[in-house]
Parts: C-alpha cells; structure tokens; sequence
C-alpha cells in the first residue's frame, strides 16, 4: 500500500501529532508530514478577513512549496460582547509578540465589568486541505463556552485557562488531552476532514 505524503503547515509538533493519532486510529494510509521534513520555504503572512481565509493560505503556500497535499488549520477565540474578538487576532490580541498571558490578561481587564451571563464565547477552527490539480476543502468547527473571570489549569495553551466549556465544570486548561480533543474545536475540525484525506489517498494510490 501507497502511503499518501500529506503535510501539516504548522510548526507546532503538538497538531502534527494530534493529526498523526486521528490517521492511525481510522486506519488511513497516510504519511502526516511536519514542516521539519520539507525543505524550509518562507511561511505566509496571517492576514486573512476570516479563520477559514488563513488556513487556506497556509496550505496553499504548504501545497506549493512541497508539492505535497497540505492541511493547515487557523483558530482562535470569539467572545459575544466583544462582537465576536479576539478572532483571527486571538494569537496577537495584546500586539506584536505578546505572550499567552499578556493576550489572556487583556481580555479579562476587557471583561471586567460584564456579568457572568455575558461571557458567552467560543473557540472556532477552520481546517484547509490543498492538493495541487484539486479544488481545496475547508471545513470549520467550534466550541461553544464561557470565560471565566480567573484562570484556572495548566493544560493547553492560549486562552485554555479562561474557556469553560458548555456543559463542564472544569476550564479546557483542567482537561486531559485525550478529554480536550474529544470535544474541542480542533479535535471536531480534524475529524471533519478525514473523508476528505480518504478519498485523497484512495487518488493518490490509484495514480
């Protein structure tokens, strides 16, 4: 069997091997590929109106410098009463090189004032797959939940220790991995796409 080279524009090990899982445990024959095992190309610039514009993007500059089938994902936090902000900015909120925490700290001195019944919000994620000849697919994806006024874990990343998803008492930051990709944005986005990598290994073994 022909293994499908797919590449991940990202160079967060974390999905890379997030996506690695997903392919192994529905048995896909696929090679899920870092940015570590392509020749460097210069990355795009974010710059996107929306999460699903980004992620395309990313992939089609992975596509194009590789060669490969790439998949590339954009996501981020939309608070309500902040006509749905942070968004696209969410890893940039507090400015140019601002750390989790600055961009977390912000939005709580920006919620200060709102009432827990106002602090609906959700973390979106879009994911793209580019496969040179192919028309791309995106699909999209969210979390529906709440920010809380402390943080509270040490799990995750971002805004991980602030988001309390419906229905749970702990924030995503107090949830094991295996518990957070279960019902997370990403987690629910990744899945989404796997028919898609399907059919594009069933091509690619069929050449």
């Amino acid at each position: 069997m022909t293994l499908l080279p797919l590449l991940v524009a990202s160079g967060n090990a974390a999905k890379v091997a997030e996506l690695r899982r997903l392919v192994e445990a529905a048995k896909l024959p696929v090679d899920v590929l870092g940015l570590a095992d392509v020749a460097p190309y210069e990355e795009p610039v974010e710059d996107g109106a929306t999460f699903a514009d980004n992620a395309l993007t990313k992939a089609r500059a992975g596509a194009q410098a590789s060669g490969l089938a790439t998949l590339a994902d954009d996501s981020g936090l939309e608070i309500d009463v902040l006509n749905r902000m942070p968004g696209v900015r969410s890893a940039r909120w507090a400015g140019p090189g601002a750390s989790d925490d600055d961009n977390l700290q912000l939005v709580l001195r920006q919620l200060a004032d709102v009432g827990p019944d106002r602090r609906q919000a959700r973390f979106v994620c879009a994911v793209a797959v580019v496969w040179p000849g192919a028309e791309p697919v995106v699909v999209e994806r969210s979390m529906e939940g709440a920010i809380i006024e402390q943080p509270r874990g040490h799990h995750g990343f971002g805004y991980d220790p602030i988001f309390q998803p419906v229905g749970l008492a702990q924030t995503t930051a107090e949830l094991s991995a295996a518990e957070k990709d279960a019902i997370s944005h990403r987690g629910k986005a990744l899945r989404a796409i796997l028919p898609t990598l399907a059919e594009l290994a069933s091509a690619w073994e069929a050449r």
